[in-house]
């Protein structure tokens, strides 16, 4: 395949991926057929199976897409020349922010992320995997500065990752909307003095 054709193509994939994503929102991902992505974009379904086998396929773009955008943020926020403290603080408020702008704002997103998270769709497992890394990159930036305590940076990531989730997880955050204590930054300040030399 030349050049033209390989960016025609991936033209076409994102376009279906934009149309099916706000379809989502408008109609719910799992009222959302493909007939109906085909319809937006002015072409016929079997065109659209040529660039995803399925409608499983599209709904994992769609939530690649999404969060591809929270792990681009966290990436950008570890790689700010501020304090350890300052960027782990910032990455959980950022994360919070667009979960809750993606899915709790908008409930027909948050049934697809709903499903997604119950189903263990494979999204899910990298996701969760690479904001682990990101926490684990931050940690041991933290470490190296001397503004953490030396130690298990895998272990410690997980650790501040699970401890802060309620405020970053979608589902977590409607089940705990009513519970207000302890509060966000009080639980990053508790996760900061545990690090803290």
């Amino acid at each position: 395949m030349n050049v033209a054709a390989e960016a025609k193509e991936k033209d076409t994939r994102q376009r279906i991926v934009e149309t099916a994503e706000r379809l989502f929102r408008q109609l719910g991902f799992q009222k959302t057929t493909v007939a109906d992505i085909a319809r937006e974009l002015g072409m016929s379904s079997a065109n659209v199976y040529r660039f995803f086998g399925a409608k499983s396929e599209i709904n994992e773009a769609v939530c690649r897409l999404l969060m591809g955008e929270v792990e681009q943020a966290a990436e950008e926020i570890a790689a700010e020349k501020t304090s350890a403290s300052d960027r782990l603080r910032k990455l959980v408020h950022t994360v919070n922010q667009m979960s809750g702008e993606r899915y709790i704002g908008d409930r027909k997103l948050h049934e697809m992320v709903a499903v997604a998270l119950s189903d263990n769709w494979p999204i899910i497992v990298g996701h969760i995997e690479h904001m682990g890394a990101i926490y684990g990159k931050i940690i041991a930036d933290g470490v190296a500065k001397g503004e953490f305590e030396p130690c298990d940076i895998e272990t410690a990531a997980k650790l501040v990752h699970t401890a802060t989730i309620r405020y970053c997880h979608p589902r977590l955050m409607v089940e705990c909307a009513d519970v207000p204590s302890p509060s966000l930054d009080e639980m990053v300040d508790f996760c900061l003095r545990a690090l803290a030399k």
